[in-house]
């Protein structure tokens, strides 16, 4: 068969398509709906680091190459942040790497590490990008389900043990967990730790909402006894400082798994983001009062549009982090969540996103919907009376 004979886009990425978020977005600008499925914040952050943004622009920082590992400033701030919220000492020349965004981060590091028919194990549902990091690397992806658990979803440690075989490479973890909003508890992190260290195991922990955890402080898997020399920690400003577009994440390692990782990335982006870089320096040397202000806030907006979903008539799972609040629409009568998602900004003007495609296991998601709440309160208010409205129903 010729080159023209095989479709365009290759095997190993011919089932993701396009993702679900531009389509619930083209949705909502179709019908004027409210957008509720799409992580990103309404409003900019703060006012003195999209200054700082511009001082760069304007001063000539990075508007050239930066460094491949990052601009030092950056790096520093980086090791600074980890040392301040954790306790972790970590070298800003050989233990740190910032990438254009945390997408990036998981990108390079899967490509990184892993090859044609390593196991990955990753908690499902789980973000879209990782199942195709993991077909982009040849990975075998092996999901583990978090199930509901009264008000929350939790892990099954006995099914995540006997889901490790001799061709496991790493466990992909995400805590606090999208879209679930579930946060791993201390004794759940020591156990996949243990497992990790007993099965020779590589971690890769994507802890972008770190800061946005409404219950107990965020606690890195890399703090565990055994994990510094086999943890690969990924973060990013986005999430925490409301600057989603600026795409400046970091990969926290030992130095021979930053090597590794900056090898796959040298090759995707090169550097990104220049004079951001240095504005997000500025921004994780913030005060504690911002930390926890945005914290504060969104647990205000989590509750406002969890009371909001329960008054409509939705199974609440209440997140104890991220942005995000996962309901089970069985209550309504509904059990196909791809259909209610499709159906909703017709019906009452309101988008979200259909947990089914965060799933291996589709059937396991079907009836879970995603709804985000990092938006204005006032956008909140009108989406819940919305979705009480004589339409809904």
């Amino acid at each position: 068969m010729g080159a023209m004979g095989r479709p365009p886009l290759n095997r190993r990425l011919a089932a993701f398509g396009t993702t679900i978020f531009a389509e619930m977005s083209a949705l909502a600008v179709r019908t004027g709906a409210i957008n509720l499925g799409q992580g990103f914040p309404d409003t900019d952050g703060p006012e003195e680091v999209r200054e700082a943004a511009v001082r760069a622009l304007r001063d000539g920082r990075g508007n050239q190459y930066p460094p491949g590992p990052g601009v030092p400033e950056l790096r520093t701030a980086v090791t600074e942040h980890q040392r301040r919220w954790y306790g972790l000492d970590v070298d800003p020349d050989t233990e740190v790497l910032i990438t254009a965004g945390a997408t990036e981060a998981i990108a390079a590091s899967l490509l990184a590490l892993v090859e044609p028919g390593d196991e990955v194990i990753a908690l499902e549902p789980y973000y879209d990008s990782y199942a195709a990091c993991v077909a982009m690397a040849g990975g075998v992806r092996v999901p583990v389900t978090l199930r509901p658990d009264g008000d929350t979803f939790r892990l099954d440690l006995d099914e995540l043990r006997a889901a490790v075989t001799d061709r496991t490479r790493l466990i992909l973890l995400n805590t606090p967990h999208n879209p679930t909003g579930t946060v791993l508890t201390h004794d759940e992190l020591a156990a996949v730790a243990e497992l990790a260290v007993e099965r020779d195991l590589l971690v890769v922990t994507d802890e972008v909402y770190e800061h946005l955890v409404f219950g107990t402080a965020h606690t890195p898997l890399v703090s565990f006894p055994g994990m510094r020399e086999r943890t690969v920690t990924i973060s990013s400003a986005g999430k925490t400082f409301s600057f989603t577009g600026w795409k400046v994440g970091w990969v926290t390692a030992a130095p021979e798994l930053v090597t590794a990782v900056r090898s796959a990335k040298q090759y995707l982006t090169y550097v990104s983001a220049g004079p951001f870089q240095y504005a997000v320096a500025e921004a994780l040397r913030l005060p504690d009062a911002y930390f926890d202000g945005i914290r504060e806030d969104l647990r205000a907006k989590r509750d406002l549009l969890a009371d909001g979903l329960t008054d409509a008539g939705f199974q609440v799972f209440r997140p104890s982090g991220t942005y995000f609040i996962t309901t089970d629409i069985r209550p309504l009568g509904e059990t196909d969540g791809f259909a209610f998602c499709r159906s909703l900004p017709e019906r009452c003007g309101v988008v979200a996103v259909p947990n089914a495609v965060f799933y291996d296991h589709q059937d396991q998601g079907s009836p879970f919907v995603r709804f985000a709440f990092c938006k204005r309160e006032s956008v909140l208010t009108e989406a819940v009376g919305r979705l009480k409205g004589p339409a809904a129903s």
